[in-house]
Parts: structure tokens; sequence; C-alpha cells
């Protein structure tokens, strides 16, 4: 992309990602993402309805009267988007490629972070690591994970999200608020999901769009895999063909609905035709009430 347009990208995805973050967001993450745990602040003394568990002993000792200790939430956390960047996240139908919406979705994510000052870094996949930005604070850091987002080319087109996560897993020690975005289109990934859904807070969007699943009666038609680059005349009208085609969907989306269900994962599905606005406070909301 040239350097005028990729500035103009950036700068219109980054009024509207901030904006939303500012207006609507900001609330809604602060109570949905909380942080490692409580820190001791301060020791006071004990009030009527008070938690006696939190009595210091000690200190009520030494001064004959009951005082407490005061916990503090551990506000600051780590966040990484782990974002997949294969040959599917080109497509899109409607208003936008799914590439398109991902990159919104993690501006957005990314400002909210920062709002809360959190740290957050991002990791590209295709069917091997593409890309790894530490975890900073600040605007240009996040300016800069757009911009990489925006312009990013990655080498390969295939999609190995196991891979990805066993590569997240051995490189995040501290556990971490995880944002996995996809497609999903891919299987036997199941073993690091769960590695990664224990060890973190792991969060999963699933990026789709309606027509993969929606064909209209068109004919012969040619076919190109965007991940593996093989091309076919396939008809569009023969009930088989839809019928073959459309079991392989059930079945990656079954694997995908049984893992997410027993892992207990928190998810949100976004699609390329509607706004990410509403599944997202949608999500917010419901971690905020747990």
């Amino acid at each position: 992309m040239a350097t005028v347009d990729l500035i103009k990208k950036l700068r219109k995805i980054e009024i509207k990602s901030k904006g939303l973050s500012n207006q609507l967001f900001s609330g809604e993450y602060h109570s949905a993402f909380k942080g490692r745990g409580m820190a001791f602040s301060e020791v006071r003394e004990y009030q009527p309805g008070d938690d006696i568990r939190t009595i210091d002993w000690n200190v009520t000792a030494r001064f004959n009267h009951p005082f407490i200790k005061v916990y503090e939430e551990e506000r600051e956390m780590t966040v990484m988007l782990v974002v997949d960047v294969s040959g599917s996240e080109n497509f899109g139908t409607e208003v936008q490629l799914k590439k398109d919406l991902i990159t919104e979705l993690c501006a957005t994510l990314a400002f909210s972070t920062i709002t809360n000052n959190d740290k957050v870094g991002v990791l590209f996949f295709s069917d091997k690591i593409e890309k790894f930005i530490p975890p900073k604070k600040g605007k240009s850091h996040v300016l800069f994970i757009i911009r990489e987002l925006i312009d990013f080319v990655p080498k390969n087109n295939g999609t190995n999200i196991g891979d990805a996560l066993k590569f997240l897993n051995t490189l995040i020690k501290k556990r971490s608020t995880i944002f996995l975005i996809s497609d999903f289109n891919d299987a036997n990934y199941d073993d690091a999901f769960k590695v990664t859904s224990k060890k973190h807070d792991l969060v999963v969007m699933k990026i789709k769009d309606r027509n993969e699943q929606n064909w209209a009666d068109l004919g012969l038609v040619k076919f190109k895999d965007p991940e593996t680059g093989n091309e076919r005349f396939v008809d569009t009208s023969d009930a088989k063909v839809k019928k073959h085609f459309f079991d392989r969907i059930t079945k990656t989306e079954s694997y995908f609905n049984k893992l997410v269900t027993s892992t207990g994962t928190d998810f949100c599905q976004i699609n390329t035709r509607d706004s990410y606005v509403k599944p997202l406070m949608t999500l917010f909301k419901r971690r905020g009430a747990k």
C-alpha cells in the first residue's frame, strides 16, 4: 500500500476505534477484564461489617485493637492479540473483507487496553508464526500495531492454530488475556487450545461471512482456494456438490463449538456484514456480570 493511502487508512481506523474505545468500551472493558489478583495496600481499623478473615493479628496485638488488611486489585494486565492472517481472511462478499474487520476489531481492543493502562502485543500467524510484536503500553505502540495490521503481508497462506497457540504458550509465561481472532478454518488444534485456556484468560472471536455457507445457484463457477491456491470448476447448482461442501463446514463448526463449550471459553461471533460493536459489548457485559 502506498504511504499516503496507508496514512489515510491508519488515521481513519484510529479515529473510529479510539472513539469507540473511549465512548463505549472503556467501562465495560475494565469490568470484563480484571487484574491478575489482589495486592496489599494498607492497614486500617476494623469497622463493623468487615470480613474477619482480613484481620491483621500482628497489628491488632500490638495496638490491642482490631485492624484489617486492605487489598486493591492489581489492575495492570498483559493482553495478546493472536491474529489469523491466512489466505481465507481475504474473503468477504458484503460490507468488508474479514481482514478489514479484524483490523478494526484489533484496533478497538488495543485502544481499550492502553486506556486501562494495560500492555498489548500481537502474534500474527498463518500456517507458521509470521510476526510477533512484544506487549507494550502507549498510543505510539498501538498505532504501530494498527499499521502492521493494515499493511502486513504474510509469507504463507495456510492456517495452523495449534502451532500458533503452542508458540504463545511457550513464549508468554505470565498469565495474560489472550484474544484469539480467526475464522477457524482449521482442525486438530484442541490440545494447544485446552492448554491456553487453562494457562491464560482465553477469549475467542470467530470471524464469518454468511456467503461461505450460502451459495447462489450460478451454474458452473471457477473457485480458487485462497490458502492452497488450487483452482477448480464447481457446479453450484448440483445438490450433491453443495451437500459435500456443507458437510465439511458443519464438521469444522461442530469441532469448534464442542471445544469452546467443553473448555468454557468466552466466545463471540462477528460477521463481515455487521458492526462488531454489539457482539463486543455483549461479550464485555457477559464477562462483567460473572
